[in-house]
């Protein structure tokens, strides 16, 4: 049982975020997407704070320089990719959002490219190129002439943004390294995040939670915002960067799965396609990459 057990932190993280992924779905019909994204950072605040609070008052006067930038993290990673995925959430499925979520590390190469000027080899740009083909076949129904027309579905548009959000906050935080400690740094982010969420909560139409949405904001606050991001870093630790980033290759599978079994949503062959043009893409660019040594370990969703 030692041998797998270092399997099962990543496997873990990734089962998390796609359960997390159903759940936000689910939420659509009972909590209003302002007041989830607000209560999920709240609930992990509280939960950080014993742990964290004496560190951060250790800590004060050389955290103040960086507040700017963790700011424009909790922006980036929680403020904006949370929320929009739970605006998503009202017109898209599930499934649609674990594939579209499954881009990230393409979305990261390409915005690395525009905005960085790195440069992506020769097998990254075929991989971005059957990728974005997939996104196209997904988001048109099998029918990627229809874009021109119809254009895409709201809630895929606001997946792909919150997604491009996320993948600018994963180049940003590798560039400025904070150096507070994976668990701080995250606390900081948390904190900041929750200010940043106050005037969109009170943009809600009820920040009520009925019965049944309490396991929902519980599940989101500790299980995926904390308990994913710790399984994360172990399997990071146990495993390597490299090794653990191909589990996330899993994360639309594992979403379609959940989805079909816990809300009955129906698989359509565009999705096997599309999905599979995404993942094959992926996974062209991220061997491309392993080429090349990381020596900054990727940030969890």
């Amino acid at each position: 049982m030692r041998i797998f057990s270092p399997l099962l932190f990543p496997l873990s993280a990734v089962l998390i975020w796609a359960s997390n992924t159903v759940v936000s779905k689910a939420a659509a019909g009972v909590l209003d997407p302002a007041a989830i994204s607000f209560y999920r950072w709240v609930i992990a605040a509280l939960t950080l704070t014993p742990f964290c609070l004496p560190a951060l008052w250790r800590q004060r006067h050389q955290i103040r320089p960086w507040l700017g930038k963790i700011a424009l993290l909790a922006l980036l990673g929680m403020v904006l990719y949370q929320c929009l995925a739970y605006y998503a959430a009202h017109s898209t499925s599930a499934t649609n959002m674990g594939v579209i979520g499954s881009l990230l590390p393409l979305l990261t190469l390409l915005l690395g490219a525009l905005l960085f000027g790195s440069r992506p080899g020769k097998q990254a740009l075929a991989g971005m190129s059957l990728s974005l083909f997939g996104v196209c076949w997904l988001l048109s129904l099998g029918h990627p002439l229809a874009l021109l027309h119809n254009g895409i579905n709201p809630g895929d548009g606001m997946m792909l943004l919150g997604s491009a959000s996320y993948a600018l906050y994963g180049l940003l935080i590798r560039r400025w390294q904070l150096p507070f400690g994976p668990w701080l740094n995250l606390y900081l982010q948390v904190l900041m995040a929750v200010l940043l969420l106050i005037p969109v909560a009170l943009s809600a139409q009820s920040l009520a939670i009925p019965a049944q949405g309490w396991g929902m904001v519980l599940f989101a606050g500790i299980a995926s915002s904390l308990f994913a991001a710790y399984c994360w870093m172990r399997g990071l630790a146990y495993m390597g960067a490299d090794r653990a980033s191909v589990f996330m290759n899993l994360l639309p599978l594992c979403t379609a799965l959940i989805a079909v079994i816990t809300l009955g949503e129906p698989i359509h062959d565009y999705h096997l396609l599309g999905g599979g043009l995404i993942l094959a893409g992926v996974m062209i660019s991220q061997f491309n990459s392993t080429a090349r040594p990381n020596r900054h370990p990727p940030r969890t969703p």
